[in-house]
């Protein structure tokens, strides 16, 4: 075996999608079936540009935890690190949609989800040591005994070039936002990449302006920040000094859920390809414009040749 492009770690789930625009879930009559969780979605994003992918998560022993490993299978993630929780259920996820930025989501997690089993004693060492990115998120922070397996898969990188947080922040899961900013904390001690909207840098280092955020990351360690800017596009900031922003993009949108994982899977297959910046940030940010004008979020994941082909160049600042 030769070492994997992408590893992720954290959240797996199947997604309940509406065929209805506009309407509230008790109003809608049919859903599509997808598989979702951020850190899943974002290994099915590196596979579609060619990277060696696979996923470090758990799902329960039923129908849909099968439906998980056979989708992962179709789009090319390997699963041999996706393992059964006997007694969780595998969890569901329903959203509305009411385009251009309005989608609520309702998890169904209880009485715990299995990708918050994951334990530090179960980890492929050697595969995440050589990993060429490890992508791990804040939603896996928020119970254990996957906080400790997550903060354990971190330390294994010695902060390696491309070890990633996703700040992924989830209100839902947490007690509260210092619980959650006590523990993105921990984790960024062993991050060199981190990636978060807003509201997730927010809650991560106490900052919502676009670079003072950014430069708060930095501060902590890490020596690339990318901070999402919704309408104002994307920003990104490197150690050494260089930077890097991309405009949104004029598509019109379906479903916004997925764009972020679009974005995340792009932006590690553009750094392991050693792009400059700039680069990297217009091909993630087309990536993610892509998925938000799909339904679906894994099965919408664009190749490399559909990105390449689509959008206007990034601009720098």
């Amino acid at each position: 075996m030769t070492g994997f492009d992408v590893i992720t770690m954290g959240r797996v789930g199947v997604d309940l999608y509406p065929l209805q625009t506009g309407a509230r879930l008790d109003e809608v009559e049919t859903f599509a079936r997808f598989l979702g969780g951020s850190a899943t979605n974002v290994a099915v994003a590196a596979a579609r540009h060619g990277r060696r992918a696979a996923v470090i998560t758990r799902t329960g022993a039923d129908p849909f935890g099968r439906f998980v490993r056979r989708a992962l299978a179709e789009y090319g993630v390997d699963a041999r690190y996706v393992a059964d929780v006997p007694g969780l259920p595998t969890p569901v996820t329903f959203c509305e949609l009411f385009p251009p930025d309005d989608f609520p989501l309702y998890f169904y997690r209880v009485p715990k989800a299995p990708d918050l089993e994951i334990r530090a004693d179960e980890l492929d060492r050697p595969a995440i040591e050589a990993a060429g990115v490890l992508w791990t998120t804040v939603t896996g922070l928020c119970a254990e005994p996957s906080r400790t397996a997550t903060l354990a898969a971190l330390g294994l990188r010695r902060r390696a070039d491309l070890t990633v947080l996703d700040l992924d922040y989830r209100p839902v899961f947490w007690e509260s936002p210092a619980e959650a900013r006590r523990w993105a904390g921990e984790a960024l001690e062993h991050a060199t990449v981190a990636v978060g909207n807003l509201a997730e840098c927010e809650m991560a280092v106490g900052e919502g302006d676009p670079e003072r955020a950014a430069r708060a990351l930095l501060d902590r360690g890490v020596r690339l920040a990318v901070v999402k800017r919704g309408p104002d596009g994307v920003l990104a900031v490197a150690a050494g000094g260089e930077t890097a922003a991309a405009p949104a993009l004029p598509v019109e949108v379906v479903n916004g859920l997925g764009a972020g994982d679009a974005f995340g899977g792009a932006l590690c297959h553009g750094l392991l390809a050693g792009w400059d910046l700039a680069r990297v940030l217009a091909f993630a940010n087309r990536a993610g414009a892509i998925v938000a004008s799909r339904l679906a979020c894994s099965a919408a994941m664009p190749t490399t040749a559909e990105v390449a082909g689509s959008a206007e160049p990034a601009v720098a600042p």
